[in-house]
């Protein structure tokens, strides 16, 4: 059986050369919409060239917009009605089933995220160095060189660091953990939020830790509230989201952020800075680690960026901490797969990765905005370019209720139990993940049902006498 083979350009990368080359085919109507690519490995044997090349033509073609790859299928020509389709509102999500699940903090479904990630191993599978250093045991805080691309692509986005402060971490959950193991001790006492990420909490509890909730309103976490802690007793850290709680999405002010370093230099408790929700840098503040960057960490993951399944991270940390943490990553798991650190590290340095966090930052935004228009009446919080939202509930409502109202509608959020620090009693609220959506469309409707149960909550039933 004959297969398309085209005729490629003498110089340049083979990759696109074959990727052009099937641009001009469909061009030219000889590979017509619909029509099924060559199998990789049969194409690459007919080229001359590894399937690595093959499979990296094919993902910078589908990047392009020219083809569609189908799981278990194979490599399909576009049509025109997809082909003229903006591939920046493409969806890489799995099919519909029904529900809207807007209970998990997630980046906006983009078929870029995962394109990213195949050229970045299409690379890796051609490049021998790379592949030496991916099966050999590294130090535990990373390779230097993939500290200082990391480092690199962090300043980039406004959050300058140096690569020698950086630990490497599978992900931002895993820098909370490090840390709680690094620097604390079981039966210690450590403060965040009254509402924060439940992931602190859960960490917390691993490390048989006592939390204590310092209240916060619309400046950030409560700096009277958490003094009158430290004169009682000091906890041994403190963690806080400064830029947007999670999940009220209140900013933590710049006055407050100075009298939390003062706090933390007088008492000597660390600080854990977490800023793995990403937002851009003109709706940042002062990061706490540059105001105290002998007692602050800062918690940073490719998660919110460019997709969580990566699970890499960084972790800035004070030099008198870099052995500490060091020996915890260890004594973990001993390094971080430098695969997936090199992946990350090429997709960071593409320039896809730059046009994909450009259009992130506008959808958000957008979505945002939608969310308003259906709930502004209830003045729900959240950033400008945020992806929570936080909903406080009228008056006679139970978050409990509505959940599950909402769950019957096909559309989930998360209720306020997993954010209460200690014995705190839950608020009558809810958080909406934005980004769980697959589509602006999606989301309206959903919005649209939350606003309809919020007008029509559902009867109390009656369970006492």
């Amino acid at each position: 059986m004959t297969i398309w083979t085209p005729r490629l350009a003498e110089s340049g990368p083979r990759y696109r050369a074959i990727a052009e080359a099937i641009a001009r085919a469909i061009q030219a109507g000889e590979l017509p919409p619909g029509r099924k690519l060559p199998p990789q490995r049969h194409l690459a044997d007919a080229l001359g060239v590894t399937v690595g090349t093959v499979s990296r033509a094919y993902a910078e073609a589908e990047r392009q917009g020219w083809v569609s790859a189908r799981v278990g299928s194979g490599t399909y020509v576009r049509g025109a009605e997809q082909t003229n389709a903006s591939p920046f509102l493409a969806s890489a999500s799995a099919e519909d089933d029904g529900l809207v699940d807007l209970s998990l903090s997630l980046p906006p479904p983009h078929a870029l995220r995962a394109s990213l990630l195949g050229q970045a191993l299409a690379g890796i599978a051609e490049d021998r160095a790379a592949l030496e250093r991916a099966v050999a045991y590294q130090p535990e805080r990373g390779l230097a060189g993939h500290r200082e691309r990391l480092a690199a692509w962090m300043t980039r986005l406004g959050m300058p660091v140096s690569p020698e402060a950086l630990v490497i971490t599978q992900g931002g959950q895993h820098g909370i953990d490090l840390t709680l193991r690094a620097l604390t001790r079981p039966g210690e006492r450590i403060a965040a939020d009254a509402l924060t990420y439940p992931g602190l909490i859960g960490a917390a509890r691993q490390a048989h830790l006592k939390t204590l909730a310092v209240p916060l309103d619309d400046a950030g976490m409560d700096m009277e509230a958490l003094a009158r802690l430290c004169a009682q007793q000091p906890p041994r850290l403190v963690y806080v989201t400064p830029d947007q709680n999670n999940p009220t999405g209140a900013v933590l002010s710049e006055d407050r952020r100075e009298r939390l370093a003062a706090l933390a230099r007088q008492h000597e408790f660390w600080i854990l800075e977490d800023g793995v929700q990403y937002l851009p840098e003109a709706e940042r503040g002062t990061p706490l680690y540059r105001l105290a960057p002998e007692r602050t960490l800062f918690a940073f993951s490719t998660a919110k960026v460019l997709a969580g399944g990566l699970r890499i991270g960084a972790l800035r940390v004070p030099e008198a901490l870099q052995e500490p943490l060091g020996a915890a990553v260890r004594a973990q798991s001993w390094m971080v797969p430098p695969l997936m650190v090199e992946a990350v590290c090429r997709c960071v340095e593409s320039a896809d990765a730059g046009r994909l966090l450009a259009w992130q930052i506008e959808e958000q935004a957008e979505r945002q905005r939608l969310a308003r228009r259906w709930l502004g009446e209830y003045a729900p919080t959240g950033r400008p370019h945020g992806n929570n939202l936080w909903l406080t509930l009228p008056e006679g409502l139970r978050a409990a209720e509505l959940l599950a109202a909402l769950e019957e509608r096909g559309v989930r959020l998360t209720g306020p139990e997993p954010f209460c620090v200690g014995s705190e009693p839950a608020p009558q609220a809810v958080r909406l993940c934005l980004g769980g959506a697959r589509s602006r469309e999606a989301l309206d409707a959903a919005l649209k049902a939350v606003k309809e149960t919020l007008q029509a909550p559902p009867p109390i039933p009656w369970r006492t006498l």
